[in-house]
């Protein structure tokens, strides 16, 4: 896969990503009601700034962006699943597309190194280090 292509898969798991987790920040329910909406409001706040930025990166590889939610979906590794459940099934469901867009951004970190894409792959990285302290911050919700 090239970068370009990689970058593709990122902002479709990204933006599917984003969209489950402001589902869970909205229908968050239970006695911990507020920490949780919080939290899921962070993390869905960042991935939806996310969209923009990919969409940049893939502009400035001479692409376009998907330009029909079915192309996001259709193209998405994540699940389109209902979002239902207690507020613990919407942390593990997030968590769970945290670590799968983890793991794309550790590809595109690897094929833009492999095409010297440095600005890139620092970006990627950056993204790993922030999906890394979401993650564990719900892992440590969820314990």
């Amino acid at each position: 896969m090239t970068t370009q292509e990689q970058l593709q898969q990122v902002f479709t798991d990204n933006f599917v990503t984003y969209y489950h987790t402001h589902v869970a920040h909205v229908n968050t329910v239970g006695r911990n009601f507020v920490s949780d909406h919080e939290l899921l409001g962070e993390i869905y706040l960042h991935l939806q700034g996310q969209i923009d930025s990919l969409a940049e990166l893939i502009r400035t590889m001479g692409e376009f962006m998907p330009t029909t939610l079915g192309d996001v979906i259709m193209n998405s590794h994540n699940d389109d699943k209902p979002m239902e459940g207690r507020s613990d099934e919407l942390l593990d469901f997030v968590r769970d597309h945290l670590e799968h867009l983890f793991d794309c951004y550790v590809s595109l970190d690897e094929v833009a190194e492999e095409e010297e894409e440095e600005h890139i792959a620092n970006y990627a990285q950056e993204q790993m280090l922030i999906l890394k302290k979401f993650v564990w911050k719900l892992e440590s919700v969820l314990d």
